[in-house]
């Protein structure tokens, strides 16, 4: 049975992929520091505290997955909503190093193994922060285009040990932790959560948000041999963001 490791896969974009991968027919790890939520994954997954920047920590659990078909670089968190002159350098500090030293240390501990096997795929969780930029947010866009020159390394670095690297990158997730941006960003704005909401959505070819699971698919799609020519590239799924700083 194939093999599949997710960080921050309890909740949100993680736990959807875990169930993705699972009616796939993978084995499913996951990791994560709600230990609340890996409580109430289901009994088959192999689940593991496990705080995304504490190195031990995943060397530990990298260690005991053994060999990954698959490595889901989910962890993240969304940071403080700011302009750059008004961030604080330990909230800047902890969400660089939440989403781009906890991608780095999965990757460092869990692809030895994978380039022993002969095969793999690493897919990181980036964001459309990743590409366009995203006002009020610098240590998050920061961090997410970060991650895409990591995973570009990886796959260069990794290929020929059969190993692939992508990154998908999110757009407006609908999900508890997007509402807790659209209310951090109407009360920066002064205006309402609807406002926010719809300014996003209009910022999207689409006029919408995604879903979690949208996002699951295309891990799913890009951790099996369909994709076993795609490497080392920059997947959105988003809707098409055409406009990344809606104005309301």
């Amino acid at each position: 049975m194939s093999r599949v490791l997710i960080t921050a896969g309890a909740s949100g974009i993680g736990r959807a992929m875990g169930e993705a991968f699972d009616a796939a027919g993978y084995e499913v790890w996951v990791t994560d520091v709600d230990a609340a939520a890996l409580k109430a994954l289901p009994a088959q997954w192999s689940s593991h505290f496990c705080d995304a920047s504490d190195e031990d920590a995943v060397a530990g659990v990298m260690s005991r997955a053994g060999a990954l078909d698959v490595l889901c670089a989910n962890a993240g968190i969304a940071g403080p909503t700011a302009r750059v002159e008004d961030v604080a350098l330990g909230d800047w500090r902890s969400c660089v190093s939440v989403n781009l030293e906890g991608a780095f240390l999965a990757v460092k501990h869990g692809l030895p193994a994978m380039k022993a096997a002969g095969r793999g795929s690493v897919v990181f969780t980036s964001s459309t922060a990743g590409i366009h930029g995203y006002p009020n947010r610098a240590p998050y866009a920061a961090a997410k285009w970060a991650v895409i020159g990591l995973m570009k390394t990886v796959a260069m670095e990794a290929g020929p040990f059969g190993v692939r690297a992508n990154a998908i990158c999110p757009g407006a997730v609908e999900g508890p932790r997007m509402e807790g941006v659209l209310a951090r960003e109407a009360a920066a704005k002064e205006t309402t959560r609807d406002q926010v909401y719809e300014g996003y959505a209009s910022g999207t070819s689409m006029r919408s948000f995604v879903e979690a699971s949208d996002i699951a698919d295309m891990a799913v799609f890009l951790g099996s041999d369909a994709a076993r020519r795609v490497s080392g590239q920059v997947i959105a799924v988003d809707g098409h963001t055409e406009n990344p700083d809606p104005k309301l």
